[in-house]
């Protein structure tokens, strides 16, 4: 199942903040840690517009196993790389432990994926904007983004 992500976080590198996972078949996974000391542009421009009251990361982590175990295999598909970094931590919970996950688990990032949401800056509406531009691409309803020049 081919599933596509976006994350908030507070800052570079900083804490995550919420994470949406959208996959093929329209199943969205879309939860908030919340964050007590967001940054200045994150509090201006995400905190406003989360749309999730927070969750604690214990509940965080039961939801996202629940959501990605649902298939054997999930490749997933990001247009920045700290928003699959945030997906792979999320995934561990201590020094040995991480949630069970799919048998097989694969990562893109595709930076041709430039997508415009109809609420920029919430996870969930930027997600489901990636996974349209994604599709979009690969139809050849857009010219294909030359990142060398």
């Amino acid at each position: 199942m081919r599933i596509w992500i976006d994350t908030k976080f507070n800052g570079f590198q900083g804490e995550l903040i919420s994470m949406a996972l959208v996959s093929e078949d329209n199943q969205v996974f879309y939860e908030s840690l919340g964050c007590g000391e967001p940054c200045a542009w994150v509090h201006e421009n995400v905190m406003p517009i989360i749309n999730k009251d927070p969750i604690p990361k214990s509940l965080f982590w039961y939801k996202l196993e629940e959501y990605l175990c649902q298939w054997d295999d999930v490749h997933i598909i990001a247009d920045w790389p700290e928003d699959i970094a945030h997906l792979c931590q999320a995934l561990i919970f201590g020094p040995v432990y991480a949630i069970p996950i799919p048998n097989k688990m694969t990562f893109e990032v595709n930076r041709e994926i430039d997508a415009e949401s109809e609420l920029p800056h919430n996870a969930l509406a930027d997600a489901i904007a990636i996974r349209d531009m994604h599709l979009q691409l690969e139809a050849g309803l857009f010219d294909q983004w030359d990142g060398c020049s």
